[in-house]
């Protein structure tokens, strides 16, 4: 009876939730290579969402990235996404030179952009985050995204969206474990 009680206590982490499929879409990286859903398909993906002149949470949040960078270093699996949400002014050798700044692994980690309306329905659609102007083109905090990272797995489903914050960061790194540990 102790035998039986302690393998059911021993058990496996509870199933991934599912949702939902990253839709299809086009966008560019930093250097102007068409990239789409299947560009990604195979690898777990750690997305999450920012402009290169805000002066509020972006760079935060891809100190957070490089920390993920870091940390999956010898995992080849991985890739990690930064979508711009000001496509406008994050063109393409905007996205390479701010990558290089924060010492980005392009070969691992991606930074895209693309026409307004297609990065849009990515972020909004696709990836269900906010994103909204909130005051005039180019002030600070003028573009409303969110701030969570979203695991994607290997087959294009969304996983969950872990705070990459304390004390929500062991979540996060449970959250990529998990989706890397699924076949």
């Amino acid at each position: 009876m102790t035998l039986l009680l302690l393998g059911c206590s021993l058990g496996s982490a509870p199933p991934m939730e599912d949702y939902g499929q990253v839709p299809a879409f086009s966008l560019q990286d930093q250097s102007g290579a068409a990239v789409t859903r299947e560009s990604y398909l195979g690898k777990v993906l750690v997305v999450d969402f920012m402009f290169t002149s805000c002066p509020d949470i972006c760079p935060t949040l891809t100190q957070h990235m490089a920390e993920v960078q870091r940390h999956y270093a010898a995992e080849p699996d991985l890739h990690l996404l930064s979508v711009s949400v000001d496509p406008a002014t994050d063109t393409p050798p905007v996205l390479a030179a701010y990558a290089q700044t924060h010492g980005a692994d392009t070969s691992r980690w991606s930074f895209l952009t693309g026409p307004s309306d297609a990065v849009r329905t990515v972020v909004v659609d696709g990836f269900k985050q906010v994103m909204q102007k909130t005051g005039e083109e180019g002030s600070p905090g003028s573009i409303l995204h969110g701030s969570r990272f979203i695991v994607v797995d290997r087959a294009g489903t969304l996983r969950g969206f872990p705070d990459p914050y304390e004390p929500g960061k062991a979540t996060m790194y449970a959250t990529i474990d998990q989706a890397l540990a699924l076949d």
